[in-house]
């Protein structure tokens, strides 16, 4: 199928083309990092497109401000329309990712950000298939550590915090992997640079809290429950960086990531050296959710058309 191009973004309140959505080259975001973002996904089952877990989406969106006091200017009721009008304005019917974002409009090179400041809101999407290879990924332990709540709160999605994201990106690349694992202060797990991370021990999932500055991640938060739904245990704790090599399978979670299978850290095989039974099973749970063929998380969708 030819990938759809979208004509149109939503820009404070309107739907325009994307070249007319300008702002000055003193915002204040291009200077300082100030804008919040999300990320969905909308699936297509070649009937319908379903945006997974939109309003859970949007009270994240809104909290993530809110630690910086920068203000969205619209209620959740009226992101939620926006991003689906705007699905439908481009008539989408292919699988796609969507990005609502806001930041700090022009307001000079003062760092007193508060409710008052001027902010712009955007929507865009655009078509999206598979971040990585879902048959499984090399990771590698960054030297980078992950941003922590006594200077950079981790649990905002902020623009700015990506930064650290892009260190260990950058670093795991030119080391031969295919994403980074980072830990925190103390030297424990935390996340990947855009995924939470699952281990699975003993046929138990493990993941780190957000005490050790993993984002409260919304498609983490599902996995949890479908593997309690499917009588997994799962354990939020504190996990050193040792235990990646004596798991029988480790896994990311995320909106662009899905669920994606690690089969190597730092060179050593983890388990099987494949994508494991507990995390196969999950994956296929999971894809059969997203695509409106699971009545009992149905709740979970909401449908464009």
């Amino acid at each position: 199928m030819k990938s759809f191009i979208p004509k149109f973004t939503w820009f404070n309140g309107k739907f325009v083309k994307e070249d007319e959505a300008k702002v000055s080259v003193m915002t204040h975001a291009i200077h300082y990092g100030t804008s919040v973002f999300e990320g969905l996904r909308g699936y297509w089952n070649s009937k319908n497109l379903y945006i997974f877990r939109l309003d859970d989406h949007i009270k994240r969106f809104r909290n993530s401000g809110r630690i910086y006091s920068i203000s969205l200017k619209f209620t959740n009721r009226e992101i939620s329309s926006a991003i689906i009008n705007l699905c439908k304005k481009n008539q989408v019917r292919q699988s796609c990712y969507i990005r609502p974002f806001y930041f700090v409009g022009r307001y000079g090179i003062n760092l007193h950000v508060t409710e008052n400041a001027p902010t712009h809101t955007a929507i865009v999407l655009f078509p999206f298939g598979d971040l990585f290879n879902k048959s499984g990924i090399k990771a590698g332990v960054s030297s980078w550590r992950r941003i922590h709540d006594i200077s950079t709160p981790p649990l905002a999605k902020m623009g700015g915090n990506y930064l650290n994201s892009i260190l260990a990106t950058q670093e795991c690349k030119r080391n031969g992997y295919d994403e980074a694992i980072l830990l925190d202060q103390l030297g424990n797990v935390s996340e990947a640079p855009g995924e939470n991370i699952f281990l699975v021990r003993n046929k138990k999932l493990i993941t780190p809290p957000a005490s050790s500055s993993a984002l409260e991640g919304i498609t983490k938060d599902s996995v949890i429950k479908i593997a309690q739904d499917n009588e997994y245990e799962v354990i939020e704790r504190e996990i050193p960086r040792t235990e990646l090599y004596l798991s029988d399978e480790i896994f990311l979670t995320g909106t662009a990531a899905e669920i994606t299978p690690i089969i190597s850290v730092d060179g050593k095989k983890v388990g099987i050296g494949r994508s494991g039974i507990i995390t196969k099973q999950l994956h296929s749970i999971y894809s059969e959710i997203v695509m409106g063929r699971n009545e009992k998380y149905s709740r979970w969708l909401t449908s464009v058309y």
